[in-house]
């Protein structure tokens, strides 16, 4: 997958925004103000960090060497992805868990508005 298709993927989701609040190379996706991936446009092979259920994320570091604990971030809920060799649909089901991650944990006054929008 690309950087690109990623974004695309993203953008399409209820919500989102999009930015560099670090750098000029980590591009950050937020729903409701929350991070829910952030993305290093640099990185070859390509890679983003996202949000996981803990449990969840050490099944998927046991089962993917691709997939390990997010640098600078809580290794218990985030997960750096290294797209190389993993199945695109897979890498969407990644993304669609760490929005819904995010979304769920937003009251529900803003979850209204995103939804209404």
């Amino acid at each position: 997958m690309l950087a690109e298709e990623i974004r695309e993927y993203c953008l399409a989701k209820k919500g989102v925004t999009e930015g560099f609040p670090f750098n000029e190379t980590t591009l950050v996706f937020k729903v409701g103000d929350k991070m829910f991936l952030l993305m290093d446009l640099e990185s070859q092979p390509l890679k983003f960090s996202a949000k996981a259920d803990p449990e969840w994320s050490e099944d998927l570091r046991e089962q993917y060497h691709q997939i390990t604990g997010a640098y600078h971030m809580n290794k218990t809920h985030w997960n750096t992805i290294s797209v190389d060799g993993l199945k695109p649909d897979f890498v969407l089901e990644l993304i669609d868990h760490s929005y819904d991650l995010v979304f769920k944990s937003l009251t529900r006054r803003v979850k209204e508005e995103i939804l209404k929008n």
